[in-house]
Order: structure tokens, then sequence, then C-alpha cells
């Protein structure tokens, strides 16, 4: 184990897998209680496109894919906030129509090579340390928007209308949350893959859910769940001469599944547990209806 951290390579992948799995799933969490989780997937498929975008023109793809993600993420926003299109409906629209250019313009492009693999799917061979340096920013910028804003994100996550009549910019903090999920995605794509890092946003919010509850203890766990699945499937990746998107998603859905597993158990144990109690319950007052027809006799014995 400690001969992954003898390459300079590895530990950057690491470092970086520790940061990215701590804030991809801190603010999927507010995503998937409000049932937007699509919007992950939908900014991760812009996201391609502007990787696609930087093949075909030369330039550096994630300054390209962070202009996409957020000039999409505000389109987004606006079109559901003005009700020009529904929620979902906006969503499936970006989604389709970036995956569509970015499979144009692959193909006009040199096709799928190497680099666009790593893109894909994620390589820990092309994380650099001015990645680390733009993710940490990130993780600092998330940060200081949870503390700062952590009260208005729990109001318009469980009801934003009442939040609008209390003052908040629901408005605002939602372009916030869009814009932030986008850029999360762009420096991610380096360790996860643009196709796969949705996955990391929102699984461990769901493993989460099934393990803790109250909003803040949800969002450190999180957190904390990110970290674990990311570090681990970037050591399995390793080992085992995977993609490490890959390795990292089906790691976080293997503990999904365990943490279903044991939910399930928990639950026919109380169920049997209730079961119990209700049955001893039961006997009980057939045992004391029993003494009573017995003493109602003796007296009437008695009496005679």
């Amino acid at each position: 184990m400690a001969e992954i951290f003898q390459y300079e390579f590895m530990n950057r992948a690491i470092i970086a897998s520790v940061l990215v799995g701590a804030t991809a799933p801190a603010f999927g969490v507010f995503f998937v209680l409000r049932r937007l989780s699509l919007i992950a997937d939908t900014l991760s498929h812009v996201a391609l496109a502007g990787v696609a975008i930087a093949l075909l023109t030369k330039t550096f793809a994630p300054v390209i894919a962070l202009f996409a993600t957020t000039a999409a993420a505000v389109s987004i926003e606006e079109l559901r906030m003005r009700r020009l299109l529904p929620g979902d409906a906006a969503l499936a629209v970006f989604l389709y129509g970036a995956l569509a250019v970015a499979v144009v313009l692959i193909s006009i492009a040199d096709g799928f090579n190497s680099t666009l693999f790593s893109y894909l799917f994620g390589s820990v061979l092309t994380v650099t340390q001015t990645d680390l340096w733009w993710m940490a920013t990130l993780a600092a910028v998330i940060v200081l928007f949870m503390l700062m804003f952590g009260s208005e994100l729990a109001q318009i996550t469980f009801d934003p209308d009442l939040a609008r009549v209390n003052g908040v910019r629901v408005h605002l903090l939602n372009l916030g949350l869009a814009v932030l999920t986008g850029a999360t995605i762009t420096v991610s794509m380096r360790v996860v893959g643009v196709l796969l890092v949705g996955a990391l946003i929102v699984i461990p919010v769901l493993i989460s859910l099934r393990i803790t509850s109250g909003l803040n203890r949800t969002v450190i766990t999180s957190s904390v769940i990110g970290v674990v699945v990311a570090v681990v499937g970037m050591v399995i990746a390793y080992y085992a001469d995977i993609a490490p998107g890959g390795s990292v998603v089906l790691t976080a859905i293997s503990l999904l599944v365990v943490a279903e597993m044991g939910a399930v158990v928990l639950r026919m144990s109380r169920r049997n547990s209730r079961c119990s109690v209700l049955n001893d319950h039961a006997h009980a007052h057939e045992s004391h209806a029993h003494g009573a027809d017995g003493d109602g006799d003796q007296d009437l014995h008695s009496h005679r």
C-alpha cells in the first residue's frame, strides 16, 4: 500500500480525490432534496461539449468547459425561474443539446483519442499541480458559501415560497449553486471524468440520507463519504489498472447497496421487535383476563 505514495502523480491524484470527494456531495445535498439531481448530469454533458470545442479550437479545455457550464447553469436557472420551461424540460433540452454538440464537434475534430478519453472517464496521469490549486480554491469557495448562506439554503430547499416571503434571494442562491456545480464538474473531470462526476455529486448524498438525519449532519456525512469513496476508488484503480472514474463510481454504488441492505435489515428487526412487544402485551392481557375469570368463579362459588 505504501508504494502508491512513491509516485508523484498518485500523490496528486489522492489529494485531488480528497478535494473533489469533499466538495462535490456537499452541495449535492440541496439538489437531491429538491429532486434536481439531473442538473449534475446536464452540466457534465455541457462540460463535454466544452471539451469538444477546446479540442477543435486547440484551446485549454478546462477554461472552455468552465465557461460552457457557467453559461448553461445561468440559462437553465433563468428559464426555470421565469417559467419559460419547466425545470425538468429545461434540463433535458440542455442535456441532449450539449450531447449532440459534443458528438458533432468530436466527429469534426480528430474523433476519439486518448486526450478525450481522459476527460470522459478520468485519468490520474493528467492531474497537475495547477489542477490541485484550482480544486483547493473551489473547495474554499464552497465552504465559505455554505457558512455564509447555510440557513438560506435550508429555507429554499424545504420551502422556497416561504423563503421568498422571508426576504431570501432565492434566485441568486439558486444561480450560485448552479454555477458552483458547473465549476466542480469542470475541475473534477480530470479525476472522475465528465460522464461520471454527476454520480459523485448524488450517490454519497443518497448514502448519507440512509444513515443520518438533519441537514447539517447530512452535508457533513455526504462529504466524508465522498472522500472515502473517491480515495478508495482511486487506490483500486491504481492497483487494478482501470479507469479511476468508473472505479470511484462503482465503489460509491457498492457502498449504497450496503447502506440499503442495512436499512432493510434494520426495518425488519424493528418490525419484529414491535411484533414481539405486541404479542407479549396480548399475552399479558389474556393472562389477566383468565385470572379475572378465575376470581369471578371463586366469588360465585363462595356466594353459593
